[in-house]
Parts: C-alpha cells; structure tokens; sequence
C-alpha cells in the first residue's frame, strides 16, 4: 500500500545505483517522488563492487540498502513492485503496477538497467560474477597475477578488450573461433605475450567448485582460473518502447546529456540506455536526469503560478 497518495511529482521505475541516486536528488529537492524498484539489481551475483569512490569493495545490496534508507529520510518512497504497463493521461503519466495499484506522476525517471546474455557455453552462466567476468575495471585486481582467460568473439573488438585485460596479468589465452585474427593482430598480441587458442569453446572446466579450464570442442582443455567474456547487453527497455521512446542504430533509447528522451517528461539513467555505466557512473546520470527533472519541473510551476495569478478575463 502506499502511504495515503498516489499523484507524484516523479516516478522513477528502478531501484539500482542511477534510480535511488535521483530519488535522493529530487526529494532532497521537495518532490513527491515514488521509486518502484522490482529487486532485480544486474550486479546482484557480485559480492562487491570496486571503482566507486569511498564506497570500493561494499557488498552492492549493501549500497542499495543504504540508499533506500536515504531517500527515505526526505521523505521519499521506495516500494518494491513491477511497473506493468503506463499511459499519458493529459499532462499526467498513469502507471499500473503488478501489485494492482496505480499511480500517477507529472514527470518518469526510467532506470530499469540491462541483462548480461552469455555466450552459449555450457557452465559459463553458473560461474557469472564469481570466476567468469565481464569487467577488468571491475574485477581486474582482484584476480591480478592469475591464469585469466578471455573468451573472444569474430567481432574487432576481441583484440582490443584482450590487451586491456593483459594489464592485469602477464598469463592470459584469447580464446577465439578460428582464421578470425589478422596477421597484424597475431603480431600485437605475441607482443604483449597474450597467446591465442583459436577453435570453439563449448565448455568451462570446474573443479570443487572452482574453474579449472576451457573446454574446446576439438577436445582440448586449457589450463584458466578466470575467464573473461564480453556479454551482449539487452536493455530492460520494454516500458520505454511502450511509450514510445526513439531509439538509434543499434537500438539503445536516444538521449541528450541528461537523459531526456525523445518523449517529453521521459528521462532515462544508467545501464537502460548506457551499457558502460558502471555503479558510480549510473549514479552520476541519476543525479543529473533528477536536477533536469527537477528544472523542467520548476519551468512548469512557474507556467501556473503565472496563470493562477492573471486577473479573470
């Protein structure tokens, strides 16, 4: 039930890093702002997050749990539902939520984040965020000096975001399918001494609960403690096709600086429309789509306050 109202002057659907950030921002700000979060964080597998400044190596649910508890504090509401479909009624957005209430709300913050999609090999989703990786900026320290893997792909980028693991450690295989390196690729890798395995993967080798190896399709089994594999992202965007929200090229909501999109009073924050946002990033664009929000906000207050106070006729 929510506490005795349901008109907002914000609904922020996502309760990660970037919707909490703008919660506190806007109720700090004196806004009625309601964030429904579904409880599904991305990094929920992780047991700590690193790179966030005064806050490296907290358990993430420990952050969001501060983070409740600090919008809570101005008065803002945190309730845990599922937003399942939304309208535009006059100047108003009209949201349904799954628990069978709904609300309404003059402006939407949309930071429902993105799923990680693995590559089909067996065993890899099992070890996501313990040994199987997808961040070096995140993760690279904590398995620095060990035998680390990386699971490459035919796209360009496999070299690239290899060399950049190789920072970590001197012992790392680039696995990839095979005649996809150039001769200039093969050349720079065997620079840096990154050595590449090239066939089909097909499985992660664990021994006692611990990776042991990489498993190729040709039988053979290379020796690897970690593994690092570039996920395809998919945003958890179906709110924001709904209302209509446009999208680029590679299909990623279209946004400017502060995450306005396309749909007057819609802005977005975090991993829904920015797959690189890492914690601290997406908290970064929260804060800014809220003081956005905020002034678009105050734009139209100031519209009313002006008619309210013309003489009649």
């Amino acid at each position: 039930m929510l506490p005795g109202m349901d008109d907002f002057d914000v609904v922020i659907v996502g309760g990660g890093a970037a919707g909490l950030s703008a919660a506190l921002v806007l109720s700090r700000a004196r806004r009625r702002v309601l964030v429904v979060d579904a409880a599904a964080p991305r990094n929920a597998p992780a047991a700590h997050m690193h790179g966030f400044l005064s806050r490296d190596g907290l358990p993430p649910s420990e952050l969001l749990a501060t983070g409740r508890e600090e919008v809570a504090g101005y008065g803002g509401t945190v309730l845990a539902d599922a937003v399942t479909g939304v309208e535009r009624v006059g100047d108003l957005f009209r949201l349904r939520l799954a628990g069978g209430a709904q609300v309404s709300a003059r402006r939407l913050v949309v930071a429902t984040g993105l799923r990680d999609v693995l590559p089909d090999v067996a065993g890899l989703q099992a070890r996501w965020a313990r040994d199987v990786l997808h961040c070096p900026y995140c993760h690279g320290w904590e398995v620095r000096d060990r035998r680390i893997g990386v699971l490459g792909s035919d796209s360009p980028a496999t070299v690239d975001y290899a060399q950049i693991v190789r920072q970590w450690s001197s012992d790392v295989v680039l696995f990839v399918p095979s005649d996809t390196l150039a001769d200039t690729q093969r050349a720079e890798l065997a620079a840096r001494g990154v050595e590449t395995v090239e066939g089909q993967v097909t499985a992660v080798a664990v021994t006692d609960d611990v990776l042991t190896g990489v498993e190729l399709a040709d039988g053979r089994c290379v020796s690897r403690e970690v593994l690092f594999v570039p996920p395809r992202f998919e945003p958890h965007d179906a709110l924001l096709e709904a209302i209509g929200c446009a999208k680029d090229d590679d299909g990623w909501v279209v946004k400017d600086g502060t995450g306005r999109t396309s749909v007057p009073g819609v802005w977005v924050a975090g991993n829904v429309a920015n797959p690189r946002a890492q914690v601290v990033t997406a908290a970064g664009e929260g804060s800014a789509a809220a003081i956005a929000v905020n002034a678009d906000l105050v734009a139209d207050d100031v519209r009313a306050a002006v008619r309210t106070s013309l003489p009649a006729g």
